[in-house]
């Protein structure tokens, strides 16, 4: 059994996603960002950067992980699936999903609180990361027009961009923009592990959505 710490976030819905997609048994420990629970003694304990996800596999020695990236990574290695053995197809994997942890992400992430939560936003701050969030898209858009999925086959790179591209229109991306893009949602759409994972630990409204924005992003 795995200890999910998550909450109705992009980072946290990869996590889910990628629990539903290998079928592991995984039970959900939300943490109330709002109540700024993430950053009480018991939760640095598991996570020490006071965010989620975090996790706890039991039947591993009660290992502990956080950092969502880390997390994708061990669950793939754990169950053999979602990530290729050989080191060209391993690779390939991995660039596309540190694409999305060290840059489509934080890039997104911060489009997201000055388009969206910020009442006095500077606006050359807000385009700024909105034409970088577009530059990266570019990119995805490019690789899904030749593939299926952005390392050929679906895996833990697909996972980790999902839950943020689902969002694009919270940073004010367009993404009728992206054809490649927008048939690959489609794709994913359609997978019953997918939609799942997306309504945990719940499927939330738009407007509880900008609330739990707007308190993190200003925390």
């Amino acid at each position: 059994m795995i200890s999910l710490y998550t909450s109705a976030t992009p980072n946290g819905r990869k996590i889910s996603v990628a629990l539903e997609e290998l079928n592991l048994d995984y039970e959900v420990k939300e943490i109330n960002l709002t109540n700024n629970v993430q950053k009480e003694d018991w939760y640095l304990k598991i996570n020490p950067n006071g965010k989620i996800p975090a996790i706890i596999d039991h039947d591993s020695n009660n290992i502990t992980i956080f950092e969502s990236g880390a997390i994708l990574l061990y669950l793939a290695e754990k169950t053999g699936r979602l990530l290729p053995t050989n080191t060209v197809e391993r690779f390939n994997v991995l660039q596309w999903l540190f694409l999305q942890v060290g840059g489509v992400g934080p890039m997104q992430g911060q489009a997201n609180v000055f388009y969206r939560y910020m009442d006095n936003a500077i606006p050359e701050a807000t385009s700024r990361y909105q034409n970088e969030t577009n530059r990266l898209y570019g990119i995805l858009d490019k690789q899904l027009s030749q593939h299926e999925y952005l390392a050929g086959d679906l895996s833990i790179a697909d996972i980790a961009h999902y839950p943020w591209i689902k969002l694009a229109n919270w940073a004010g991306i367009d993404i009728d923009n992206y054809a490649a893009v927008k048939d690959w949602l489609l794709r994913l759409d359609s997978r019953k592990s997918f939609i799942k994972g997306m309504a945990v630990p719940e499927d939330i409204s738009d407007s509880d959505l900008l609330k739990l924005g707007k308190t993190i992003a200003v925390k």
